[in-house]
Order: structure tokens, then C-alpha cells, then sequence
């Protein structure tokens, strides 16, 4: 690594233009930017990294942000006196940016070879030939397995690892002398997340560039950085060389970052939070292996709440030409139980089935073939009353509380709304009484009743839709990613809750996700999906400690583990 700064950020201060004045995001950050050096900025929603580096980019908002004070300089030259049409042919260029959401920066109407032929159209000089056959070159660079397919093909009709590879290929297709990855494996499967973060190890070294990769997830940053900056509420509060900041942060909020994530070396009764760690009150109690067999022996003495016998779920294409379908099984013969007062975890890759089960489970789209018993009872083929008074039973908690809640009803109107539907209590009055308790019971304000889902952060909105589930007090919840989109300390704040609400409540989980550490805190019996079959099935902590298949092993292997 050259100790020569390629871009160097002095007292960086950002400010937000809103109807009470101005509201300042970034307050006078300043940091280097070696040659050839990959530097992590870690923080959670809010820190204020993104800002930072679109204000590098030149892409804040005009109409809508004011940088107040500092200078940004790239080679010497400060990117904040530069004109618009500077800033273009730098973009791309000299500096490029993998976005944290590929499908909302790749154009939907064009194919995914036909964007990045045209950033290489405005900033080379290359014929058309030449520039696709860069193109192709790009493709194998970025280990895009079928290069002159993925080139006609459109973002959609690709998978997530794939079309953030189209991404990558952009962004380096210049050979910039900067690469700003945001977030670039966030919502990514961890194997998938593995590849991409060693893809751009080996970039980096190809192309000595320099590289800002930005997360939310200290673990993830140490596997890449050289060096790591701390970023809380729009400042620096922590910076130096990754190793030291992972083996001995200086500030707790640091530690926090280190601590919330769920590990696979023990079984914290609860996850530590941000707040624990500010105020130093870190419960360090386990769950023995002698307390947690007796609880088996005592869930699994009974009958199970929920069986499934040979459940297929089959999908046909649209016609061809010729008028023949293709079917494609996303669910195949998949059997097994779940006991009333477990967590069952369900894992696996992105399109193995998974979330399909689920929705299979719940009747939201109801199975092609098998079986579904519940309380001993077939439930495969209900009439629509017998349905809806099962969906009292048997409820889910969303992956995006934001799109499962409707914009137009206050938060108490959207806890309250199941409650009517299913009859409960005999006036409103009962059932606001029932819904400032439920508010309470998740961690919310009584005063929340009356504010509207945009108001809240993401975190809060993912409480009001858990709030929302229990109101009808169903007896199995399905999580389907109900945490994967959430900062790793909000995260380990709505784990520990739906335990306390297991506990509380008698609560029974299937607990859908592709984070494997997160899986182990939460299951009791773990069940690993791929291509639509069940890959292994037992004990989450003999599974982790232990695993029977190549395909469990790859996945655990995957999780990044820190320094």
C-alpha cells in the first residue's frame, strides 16, 4: 500500500434542507485514502457514510443538500469546485460506485450489456466491435459464468449475485483509480457474499485501485479492509488499522458493532445492544447444553403443532412458440414437524425454496401436491371460512414491515385491523386498550398509536409488524427474513424481543433466513434447503458443530467470522 493519499477528505460538513431549517448529517469528518489500499467505513443507518460518499461522487441532491464547509480532494484537485459536466466525465471514469440495490441502478429497459457498452461509448474512444468485445472481457473479469448470454440479457432475468456483478463490471470497465463499493453485498446470500467480497480482492490487486467499501457489518469489512473508519451520527469516532479495531476497539459504540451479531461459538440467552454496551449492563448468561436438552425433551414429548407430508410446489413457464410449458419444482416432496414452543430455522440460498414453503404453509399460495396437518388436523383444503379462521393461528412477520403495512392507516388502526377481522374484543374501545399493551409489550411508545408507518425507522416499523402478528395471538409465526434488512444492533434488539415474545406468548417460529449465525441464536431444530429439497435436518448446534452435507458446510464456511 502507497502512503500517498489519492483522496483526502478535510472537515466534510453536510447539512439537509428541510421545512424547520437545516439539518446537518455530516459534521466535519476528515479522512486519507491511500493508493492501492481498500479502507472500510463501517456504520449503521444514519452515520452518515452513504452521504459521504456521494458527496464524493457529486450526486447528493442540489435542490435538497448543502455541503457547508470542507474540501474533497482527489490528486490535489478539490471535486467540490468542479461543474457539473467535470463531475460526469469523472464519474465512471477516475471514480467508480457499486450501488447497494443493483436492480434500482441497472436500467430495467436495457440489456445488461448494452449499460455498461455505453459508459465505455462516452468515456473511450473504442469502435463498436471493440467495445463489446470489452464488454465480454468485463463479464469473464467479474466471473460471470455465461458472458455472451448474460450480454443480451435484461437485469431482470438474473440473479442478485449476478446482476451486482454487472455492477462491478461497470464500475471497473474504465479502470478507475477509485472504486466506492455501498453496501455491495447487503442483501446477497453469504456464499454469494463470499465470492463478490474475494472478487473484489483480486480486482483490486489486478488493477491496483483504491477501494472505500462501506457496510453496516464490522465482521464483513474486516475480511477486505486494510484499514476500518467507525462512523456514528455523522462523525469519526474510531479509526485505524483493521486488525487492531477488531482485536481492541477504544469506543464501546465500536465494541457494540463487534458484540450484537449473533456467534457460532456460544448461546447467548440474549444478544448484547448498543445501549447495553453505552451503558456497560452486558448480560453474559448462556444457555447450557443440559438446559437446552431438557427443553427438547419436553417440546418433543408431545405431538406436533404442524406436520408436512411430501409437499411439492411445481411452477410452469409461459408457453413457448410451440405451446409447450416448462415446469419447474420449487418445492419437492418436502416433509417434516414442528413442535409446539420451537424456533424450527429454515436456510438456504436465494431461490431454494424457502420463502415458497412458507407461503405453501400459510396457504398464500397453496401447494401442488402433499399434505398439511395441523393440530392433527388436514388443513391441504380448507373452504374459505375454515381458511380464515386459520389465519388467526397462523400468521407471518414480513421481510420489508414497510410494504406490509399500509401507508394510509395510523399504527394503531393497522394493529387494530386484524383484531376486527377476526372478531376479537366487542368494541374499539377494548381493542385500543389491547393495542397500547401490544405497543408497550414490543418496545414502543403508547404515544406511537396515532403516528403514521413513514415516520418510523426501520427498526420501529419492523416492531409495529411483529405487533401486528401477535395481536390476533396466533399460535405459529412464519419469519420470513424478518431481520435481514436490519442494522446489526436493531437486529440483535428484535431477536432478543421474539424470544421474550415466545416466552410470553407460548409462541411457535418456522424462522426463514439466508444469515446463518442469526439462525443458530434463534432455532432449536435447523432445516437447510437447496433446489427445493431438504438438505439436512436435526439439532441447529449438532448441525453447526457438525455438518453431514458439502452444501451445510459451504454455508457455515461462508459466514464471515472477523479477524
Amino acid at each position: 500500500m502507497d502512503q500517498t493519499p489519492i483522496l483526502n477528505i478535510q472537515n466534510l460538513r453536510v447539512a439537509f434542507k428541510s421545512n424547520t431549517g437545516l439539518n446537518e448529517v455530516l459534521h466535519g469528518i476528515s479522512y486519507d485514502l491511500f493508493s492501492n489500499e481498500i479502507l472500510g467505513i463501517v456504520g449503521e443507518s444514519g452515520s452518515g457514510k452513504s452521504v459521504a460518499s456521494l458527496a464524493i461522487m457529486g450526486l447528493l441532491p442540489p435542490k435538497k443538500s448543502v455541503v457547508s464547509a470542507g474540501e474533497i480532494l482527489f490528486k490535489n484537485e478539490n471535486l467540490l469546485h468542479y461543474s457539473q459536466k467535470e463531475l460526469e466525465a469523472l464519474r465512471g471514469q477516475k471514480i467508480g460506485m457499486i450501488f447497494q440495490e443493483p436492480m434500482s441502478a441497472l436500467n430495467p429497459s436495457m440489456s445488461c450489456g448494452a449499460q455498461v457498452e455505453e459508459l465505455l461509448f462516452q468515456h473511450t474512444s473504442l469502435s463498436k466491435k471493440e467495445v463489446k468485445d470489452k464488454v465480454i472481457q468485463l463479464f469473464n473479469e467479474v466471473k460471470i459464468p455465461t458472458p455472451h448470454e448474460t450480454f443480451k440479457k435484461y437485469p431482470h432475468e438474473i440473479s442478485g449475485g449476478q446482476q451486482q456483478r454487472v455492477m462491478i463490471a461497470m464500475a471497473i470497465a474504465c479502470k478507475p483509480d477509485i472504486l466506492i463499493a455501498d453496501e455491495p453485498t447487503t442483501a446477497l446470500d453469504v456464499t454469494v457474499q463470499k465470492d463478490i467480497i474475494a472478487l473484489l480482492k483480486t480486482l483490486q490487486k489486478e488493477c491496483k485501485m483504491s477501494v472505500i467499501f462501506i457496510s453496516h457489518d464490522l465482521a464483513l469489512v474486516s475480511e477486505i479492509a486494510d484499514r476500518i473508519l467507525v462512523m456514528y451520527q455523522g462523525s469519526i469516532i474510531e479509526s485505524g488499522p483493521t486488525k487492531s479495531i477488531f482485536k481492541t476497539p477504544k469506543e464501546d459504540y465500536t465494541k457494540a458493532l463487534i458484540g450484537a451479531r449473533p456467534t457460532l461459538k456460544s448461546r447467548l440467552k440474549q444478544l448484547p445492544t448498543i445501549s447495553d454496551f453505552l451503558s456497560n449492563t452486558i448480560s453474559k448468561s448462556v444457555i447450557s447444553k443440559n438446559t437446552r436438552a431438557k427443553k427438547h425433551k419436553e417440546i418433543y414429548s408431545q405431538a406436533p403443532l404442524l406436520e408436512v407430508i411430501n409437499l411439492e410446489k411445481i411452477y410452469f413457464s409461459n408457453p413457448s412458440f410451440f405451446g409447450t410449458k416448462t415446469a419447474f419444482k420449487a418445492v419437492d416432496t418436502v416433509s417434516f414437524k414442528v413442535y409446539a414452543g420451537e424456533t424450527m430455522g429454515l436456510v438456504g440460498e436465494s431461490g431454494c425454496g424457502k420463502s415458497t414453503l412458507g407461503k405453501a404453509i400459510l396457504q398464500l399460495d397453496k401447494a401442488t401436491a402433499g399434505t398439511l396437518n395441523y393440530k392433527g388436523k388436514d388443513i391441504t383444503n380448507l373452504h374459505k371460512k375454515e381458511l380464515r379462521a386459520l389465519r388467526k393461528e397462523i400468521q407471518i412477520i414480513f421481510q420489508d414491515p414497510y410494504a406490509s403495512l399500509n401507508p394510509r392507516l395510523t399504527v394503531g388502526e393497522a394493529i387494530m385491523e386484524p383484531m376486527k377481522v377476526h372478531r376479537l374484543f366487542s368494541s374499539d374501545k377494548e381493542r385500543k386498550t389491547k393495542t397500547l399493551e401490544i405497543l408497550e409489550k414490543v418496545g414502543l411508545d403508547p404515544s406511537h398509536f396515532d403516528r403514521y408507518p413513514h415516520e418510523f425507522s426501520g427498526g420501529q416499523r419492523q416492531r409495529i409488524g411483529i405487533a401486528r402478528t401477535i395481536a390476533v395471538e396466533p399460535k405459529l409465526i412464519i419469519c420470513d427474513e424478518s431481520v435481514s434488512a436490519l442494522d446489526i444492533s436493531v437486529q440483535a434488539q428484535v431477536l432478543n424481543l421474539l424470544n421474550v415474545l415466545k416466552e410470553d406468548y407460548g409462541f411457535t417460529y418456522i424462522f426463514i433466513s439466508h444469515d446463518l449465525a442469526v439462525v443458530k441464536f434463534m432455532s432449536d431444530q435447523l432445516m437447510v434447503m437447496n433446489k427445493g429439497k431438504i438438505e439436512e435436518l436435526g439439532e441447529a448446534d449438532a448441525i453447526y458443530d457438525n455438518p453431514q452435507k458439502a452444501y451445510t458446510k459451504a454455508l457455515i464456511d461462508a459466514i464471515p467470522k472477523g479477524l
